[in-house]
């Protein structure tokens, strides 16, 4: 990911009001994030714990997006939709995003499980196993960190309304 300002993500939200926008914090240790191990910034608020916050691109657009935890938790253990990690020690929760423009404002929303804390980036880089004799195991890394970075941005795209992405 580019290194962003707290300008530009201030800037990029699509769903949120300026009052939201203004109470949001940034995350915690921002000035040392390393920009090039993330495919999106996301993090949980520390002052209002149900609210978190996705910062990813959509073609060339910077796109912001304020999330709602839900107050429940999947009964059975579920799997990230992002990075989809199938041996994740996070937990996965369900969030949901006010979508952008009039639809948001009569309250419609969409949704994703995803972990917890948004640590979706580290998880898809993660080395996988070799499957098989002359398994390409960097190739597998790098498609999945190329998937993550499309689920996100599909997920921003849907909030804006924008189904082509």
């Amino acid at each position: 990911m580019t290194p962003i300002t707290e300008a530009q993500i201030r800037a990029s939200f699509v769903n949120a009001s300026r009052k939201e926008v203004s109470d949001l914090s940034l995350p915690a240790g921002f000035a040392e994030i390393d920009w090039d191990r993330l495919e999106f910034l996301g993090w949980r608020d520390r002052k209002l714990p149900q609210r978190s916050y996705v910062v990813t691109t959509v073609g060339e657009r910077l796109v912001g997006v304020l999330l709602k935890r839900a107050d429940a938790t999947p009964r059975s253990r579920a799997q990230c939709t992002w990075c989809q990690d199938v041996e994740l020690a996070d937990d996965v929760v369900f969030y949901s995003a006010r979508l952008a423009g009039a639809a948001g404002r009569k309250g419609d929303t969409i949704g994703t499980l995803c972990c917890a804390d948004f640590g979706c980036s580290f998880n898809a880089r993660k080395r996988p196993p070799a499957v098989y004799l002359g398994f390409d195991v960097e190739a597998a890394r790098q498609q999945r960190i190329a998937g993550l970075r499309e689920r996100v941005s599909g997920f921003a795209a849907a909030v804006l309304g924008d189904t082509d992405g």
